[in-house]
């Protein structure tokens, strides 16, 4: 008889192949096939958008880089196939600083480094503490002995000489600063059971928000001069300041209350069954829901508010668009415009893409929280 039959199995080294997953990479041809050339109207496109870079972009590079004079004297630039960077490399510390006395033109540098600074660390939840918040009181009253001087052996300048991108930074920074909060204010009042706060919040962001930047402007620089008594005047700086607050402000207000109302009456039910009163409701429960959900149409409103900081130009105050114009003014620099307002365009660019990063970064740490 023939013994029982034996199974034998197969040598670990003789197993047979486990399945790969699938291939999910198409590579480079694939993609392009995918993507680029998937129909023919799409192939056609496709075609014309890279003939239009090649009859573009070449020229482009060799204009700005190429042929491009960065230190020569304005002579040699009208003779020059390429850009004229030597617009912005010649007259580079008038741009930025403007009027302000030549040899004191640290101290303006020395205040937006701080300021600088200062934005650096708040764009990082972690740094914002108690210490943040004095940091801020200090590098504040810093900066503006730096500016005006009169202390500590520093010789006063008038702000009538301040300009250039320190002035720029000023009217954003502090505009930006200061018109967030009383936007929440506002939003807040439009929102209270009170009849005469409410009213009068109502009122004010709607006339606030029927009338272009450059009237309240004007009003602040030249009609509300008029209302004050003799003998007191208000610096123009300041003026402009608290113009540009006021405006942000009220749409500010507006973007908070529609996140108000997105916040349920559950939420506002349950502080109450908590026992909290109003103050602590909406500090602890409403509006950190409600500004967490409006940060991009709120950064929106900010990076609108950072580029109107040019309007003041309409107002005699020399900010860097304002600088600018005066080099491009210069007999010996006209012609260049291009390279001055692209160096401008560079300077906002880097101001409002460095707002969105902070914002979404920002929005994606709170949505990671639990």
């Amino acid at each position: 008889m023939s013994g029982p039959e034996r199974t034998i199995s197969p040598h670990p080294s003789q197993a047979p192949d486990e399945l790969k997953p699938p291939v999910t990479a198409v590579g480079p041809l694939g993609w392009l096939r995918k993507n680029l050339f998937n129909t023919p109207f799409n192939a056609i496109l496709t075609c014309l958008t890279l003939f239009f870079l090649w009859k573009t972009v070449p020229p482009l590079l060799r204009w700005a880089f190429v042929n491009a004079q960065w230190l020569s004297p304005s002579s040699l630039c009208r003779q020059s196939e390429g850009a004229c960077w030597s617009v912005i490399s010649q007259n580079l510390r008038f741009i930025l600083f403007g009027f302000y006395p030549y040899e004191q033109q640290w101290r303006p540098t020395a205040a937006m480094i701080l300021l600088l600074g200062l934005v650096f660390f708040s764009r990082d939840r972690r740094f914002w503490t108690k210490a943040l918040a004095y940091a801020w009181i200090v590098g504040l009253a810093t900066m503006g002995t730096l500016m005006a001087g009169g202390l500590f052996g520093l010789t006063p300048v008038e702000s009538t000489q301040w300009g250039g991108l320190p002035l720029t930074l000023l009217l954003a920074v502090f505009g930006l600063t200061a018109a967030y909060p009383l936007g929440v204010l506002l939003a807040l009042g439009r929102q209270s059971r009170l009849p005469a706060v409410k009213l009068l919040c109502v009122v004010y962001i709607e006339l606030i928000r029927g009338v272009p930047l450059i009237s309240l402007l004007f009003m602040a620089s030249i009609i509300f001069p008029l209302f004050l008594p003799a003998g007191i005047t208000i610096n123009k700086i300041l003026r402009a300041q608290a113009a540009i607050i006021l405006f942000t402000a009220a749409y500010i207000a507006e973007v908070v209350r529609g996140g108000l109302q997105a916040i349920p009456k559950g939420q506002y039910e349950a502080a109450e069954s908590l026992g909290l009163n109003y103050y602590l409701t909406m500090r602890l429960v409403v509006l950190p829901q409600a500004l967490k959900i409006v940060i991009p149409p709120t950064v929106s409103i900010l990076i609108s508010a950072f580029k109107d900081t040019s309007l003041v130009v309409i107002i005699a105050l020399y900010d860097v668009l304002k600088t600018t114009q005066t080099v491009l003014s210069n007999p010996e620099w006209m012609g260049f415009s291009r390279e001055a307002y692209l160096f401008l365009a560079l300077l906002y660019f880097t101001g409002c893409f460095s707002m969105s990063h902070t914002s979404r970064r920002l929005e994606k740490q709170l949505s990671t929280e639990h």
